[in-house]
This record gives C-alpha cells, sequence and structure tokens, in this order.
C-alpha cells in the first residue's frame, strides 16, 4: 500500500477539539467557530446566520457540527441556505471535523460551522 502525506494547501485543518475550544492550523479557537478557506474565527451559533449565508459562492458544502451529538438544523437555517445554494450537512461536531479535513485535502470548497462539545 502506498502512504501520501496530507497536504492542505486550500485552507486550514482542523488539528484538534476539547472541552470548548478548537484548534484550527495551530491556533486555539474557544467556543463555536467558523472556519473556511480563508480562516476561521468566532462564530455566534446557529442563530448567527448571516455568517453562513453569506458563504454563498463560496463554498459547495458547509459542515454543520452541532456539539457532541448530532442535532437535526432548524428547518428555515437549512431551507435558507440550500436556497443559496450551499449543501448543508448537520453531524456531531468530532465527525464533521474530521469530514471537513478529508474534504479539505481533496481541494474541496468546504465551510465547517462548529459548536463546541
Amino acid at each position: 500500500m502506498r502512504l501520501r502525506e496530507i497536504s492542505y494547501d486550500s485552507g486550514l485543518p482542523v488539528d484538534g477539539y476539547g472541552p470548548g475550544f478548537f484548534r484550527i492550523g495551530g491556533q486555539v479557537l474557544k467556543g463555536a467557530t467558523l472556519v473556511t478557506a480563508t480562516g476561521a474565527g468566532p462564530w455566534g451559533g446557529l442563530d448567527d446566520r448571516a455568517a453562513l449565508a453569506g458563504l454563498a459562492g463560496t463554498v459547495d458544502v458547509l459542515l454543520v457540527g452541532t456539539g457532541e451529538r448530532m442535532r437535526p438544523l432548524p428547518v428555515d437555517l437549512r431551507a435558507a441556505l440550500e436556497g443559496a445554494g450551499i449543501g448543508v450537512e448537520p453531524m456531531s461536531s468530532p465527525a464533521a471535523c474530521r469530514t471537513y479535513n478529508v474534504l479539505l485535502a481533496e481541494g474541496r470548497r468546504v465551510a465547517a460551522a462548529l459548536l463546541p462539545v
């Protein structure tokens, strides 16, 4: 089996997470976090819809980490994002971190909105 080192040319990977924080590209961010190809920063949570809608045209898929466990997204939030052309995938935050890194390594246009565990 041939092994290949993973490269993140198009953005910052999620290096780790723990109770109340995420480590993105070596930087520790506390609380809810939004990660895109251009960087990472604080996010206001599921009520901060403007930040997510602002991703229209720049991402194909938005992974929404809903904390320790997967929870459904509010129906109106999902509808608004999908109406803006953003594919939305809710999952637990640990799964969203892993999936984000895989899609990022593939060069996909992906973002992750993460609620802490």
